[in-house]
């Protein structure tokens, strides 16, 4: 599958490449081939194997842990877990709960690289909010330096089951998932982790 934001891309790319045909070969023709074959790769949108396991979170994006720590959000305490997304990553996001959708709030902000921890606080984004039988949880878009568009699926109401897709980051970016305190984090620091299929949290269950 292809991700729907990426067809503007790839439609483009292929009438010019049909309107250069036109005139005599030349390097732009390699070029425009090359760009058609990048955006067709940068949007794909492959299924996953959701596992079949519960009390379990799943990354909401594919890319690399480059934070986990404790953070204040909305006056509450998190567990918060950061992936960043290069540009060789999957773009598309994934719910890391079955709940239903709180809100969707756009925020404005700067375009701070998005491996940069003060992103996550400064950068554009989307906050969702999402209610889950363990409590509510908030999953931020953040936009990057490259990737200046954050796009969610979802809206106030939608219900969404493990795994389901969310949203889209364009051209790389980061993903931060505030979690309640009664998750086990599972995943270390520079760990590679696939939307919809790494496990990265676990639900410990009061004795």
């Amino acid at each position: 599958m292809i991700a729907k934001e990426g067809f503007p891309f790839i439609i483009t790319s292929i009438i010019v490449f049909f309107v250069i045909l036109l005139f005599p070969k030349n390097i732009l023709l390699i070029i425009l081939l090359v760009l058609v074959a990048f955006f067709i790769w940068f949007f794909r949108d492959p299924e996953r194997n959701i596992p079949p396991y519960d009390d379990i979170v799943v990354s909401p994006a594919d890319g690399k842990i480059v934070e986990i720590t404790e953070e204040n959000f909305d006056d509450k305490t998190f567990k918060k877990i950061s992936i960043f997304m290069n540009i060789f990553d999957v773009h598309v996001n994934r719910a890391p709960l079955e709940g239903e959708v709180v809100s969707v709030e756009h925020k404005p902000g700067k375009f701070l690289a998005a491996d940069n921890p003060k992103s996550s606080l400064e950068n554009e984004q989307n906050i969702i909010r999402l209610s889950t039988k363990y409590g509510e949880i908030v999953l931020k878009q953040v936009a990057g330096l490259v990737a200046r568009r954050t796009v969610a699926y979802v809206k106030s109401g939608d219900k969404v089951l493990i795994g389901d897709r969310i949203g889209i980051i364009k051209f790389s970016s980061r993903v931060d998932l505030y979690l309640p305190l009664d998750f086990y984090i599972t995943v270390e620091i520079n760990d590679r982790v696939k939307a919809g299929e790494s496990i990265i949290a676990r639900y410990e269950k009061d004795d």
